[in-house]
């Protein structure tokens, strides 16, 4: 005769639920709210558009959106160390043509050295970084002012120095034809740049007093400077290194493109890279932001710009939609931080 046990199973499905809740809730904050929003909108993208095109989520085009996402990320990614610090760049786009152009000019002028073309790059790139900090430091002048400026200035001079014409031709240079067009383990050379650029700031950021002491700054820069932290020199750095890396993905256009371009290529990065910081979770006035979902921001804005060339859109929809992001950003931004709407009562 057998017997049948019976007791209580409610108390053990409760405890299933709840620790399957509490490990929800523990993943969600680890993530980030803001990331898994991220995560969500790029899933409908992607589900989106590879519903009307086969091709679009094919290996070939989803190697081509991390190409083409490249020089915007590498710039995101800067740009977010500027706008964590209270500041911004508007001018890293016209920094990169300027790049772009000096690296196949003086590829040329050096007998195709590729070494050299690249160096004086990267050293006019941050001499581009320095001059802002130094005029945003010592000039006293307004960040978004004083890049302007150097957005003007920085894109005249590439115009000059190239007669407003692309310069050079570097494919027929192994080193520039490799981060162009190589491959390593898969994958373009130029995503493992950026993939390599966005983990060197993110442990700058997350795991250094450098990086501690930019959010310091960024977050309230009186108790900065009271703390003891050179503020001026902070500045001063993070400018240059966005002119460096501004260069960078300067050489990385002259790569892909097989010329140094003084506008083509570059036009309109500074705006990408403002709407991919505020995307990922940047706060404008500084103090908050991470590279995790800038990374994310800047995919979701390459599936949906290649999505919209893929469908046939007009390329001047794309400028609408990048538009209205950076718009609904910000409005989330002010909502989840509790500020009220300018002219209205709190």
């Amino acid at each position: 005769m057998s017997t049948i046990t019976t007791g209580p199973s409610a108390p053990a499905e409760e405890d299933t639920s709840s620790s399957a809740a509490r490990w929800a809730s523990s993943l969600l904050r680890s993530v980030g709210g803001q990331n898994v929003s991220l995560i969500g909108a790029l899933a409908v993208v992607l589900v989106l558009f590879g519903s009307l095109n086969d091709n679009y989520l094919g290996w070939n085009n989803i190697q081509g959106i991390g190409e083409a996402i490249t020089i915007m990320g590498l710039l995101t990614v800067v740009q977010t160390v500027v706008i964590i610090c209270g500041g911004l760049d508007v001018s890293v786009g016209s920094q990169a043509g300027l790049a772009s152009v000096v690296s196949a000019m003086a590829f040329t002028s050096t007998g195709s050295n590729a070494l050299l073309g690249m160096g004086a790059a990267i050293g006019i790139g941050a001499f581009a970084g320095l001059l802002n900090g130094l005029i945003i430091v010592y000039g006293r002048v307004n960040p978004v002012i004083a890049t302007l400026a150097g957005l003007a200035a920085y894109k005249g001079i590439a115009q000059l120095i190239s007669d407003g014409r692309a310069q050079g031709y570097v494919l027929n240079d192994s080193i520039f034809i490799f981060l162009g067009r190589g491959k390593v383990a898969g994958l373009p050379v130029m995503v493992w740049i950026l993939i390599l650029v966005a983990l060197g700031v993110h442990v700058l950021l997350k795991y250094t007093d450098i990086g501690r002491n930019v959010y310091a700054i960024g977050g309230n820069d009186t108790a900065a400077r009271l703390a003891g932290i050179n503020i001026n020199k902070y500045l001063v750095c993070v400018y240059i290194l966005i002119g460096a890396v501004s260069a960078v993905a300067g050489i990385l256009l002259t790569a892909r493109t097989g010329s140094g371009q003084p506008v083509s290529g570059s036009e309109g990065l500074e705006l990408k890279a403002i709407t991919a910081a505020a995307l990922g979770g940047c706060v404008l006035k500084g103090g908050k932001g991470g590279i995790g979902g800038i990374i994310l921001a800047v995919a979701l804005l390459g599936a949906l710009e290649n999505g919209l060339t893929v469908q046939g859109i007009n390329a001047f929809w794309q400028n609408v939609a990048q538009g209205a992001l950076l718009v609904v950003a910000v409005v989330i931004q002010q909502r989840r931080n509790g500020e009220r709407a300018v002219g209205l009562p709190a």
